[in-house]
């Protein structure tokens, strides 16, 4: 498995209710979880040597067989002409629409299955089927994974046992873990916006009907 797909677990699993060990102080912007995929994607490209970092920048390496269509998918998109696309760049333009594709991807494979509601015509949420690839993303975060943790932070996901931020030592996947959290923080800051100009355009209606 890859770390885009152990985090999209551990989200689901977050979002679902269906694992201890984790928590969300509120619910799950998927917006975030798409950008923090990203970077779980270009973290594994790194450790494959596809591209390595020059300052923020991604400069492609070798091309390598990836038997995840996705991550290979991520791979193919790397910009190759000079002066080559930045982090942040990678992560909005990568990100978007990322957390569907991935569970699209797992419940083609039969990794996810639905929770059955009692109702009649009701099929349920989607969850982590109990699969070898859930129970290793499971292990991965029950571990404490430095790197699947911090990309689990910046999506929204709390690791009660935490009580410090993961220590990365590698410099790349560090600067990566950054971009993440930075693309989230400005992705909140639109939310924000946007939320105020809505509230202030119905402040307006609202007085013209008085």
């Amino acid at each position: 498995m890859t770390t885009p797909r152990d985090l999209m677990f551990v989200a689901l699993d977050a979002a679902t209710g269906n694992a201890d060990g984790m928590e969300t102080s509120r619910p799950l912007e998927w917006g975030d979880v798409s950008l923090a995929l990203a970077g779980a994607e270009l973290i594994d490209l790194l450790g494959v040597e596809a591209v390595r970092l020059d300052e923020d920048r991604l400069v492609p390496g070798q091309r390598p067989a990836l038997a995840d269509h996705l991550l290979d998918e991520a791979a193919s998109s790397l910009v190759r002409e000079t002066p080559y696309e930045s982090v942040d760049d990678w992560l909005w333009r990568r990100g978007r629409g990322l957390a569907t594709a991935y569970p699209t991807a797992l419940e083609a494979e039969g990794q996810l299955t639905r929770r059955r509601r009692r109702l009649p015509l009701r099929t349920g949420r989607t969850v982590p089927a109990d699969s070898a690839a859930h129970r290793r993303a499971a292990d991965r975060w029950a571990a404490r994974d430095p790197v699947l943790t911090a990309l689990a932070a910046a999506a929204g996901i709390d690791d009660p046992h935490a009580a410090t931020p993961p220590d990365v030592a590698d410099d790349a996947v560090a600067t990566v873990l950054a971009a993440v959290n930075n693309a989230v923080r400005e992705l909140e800051a639109v939310r924000q916006r946007r939320a105020i100009e809505r509230a202030a355009f119905d402040n307006i209606w609202r007085g013209d009907g008085q």
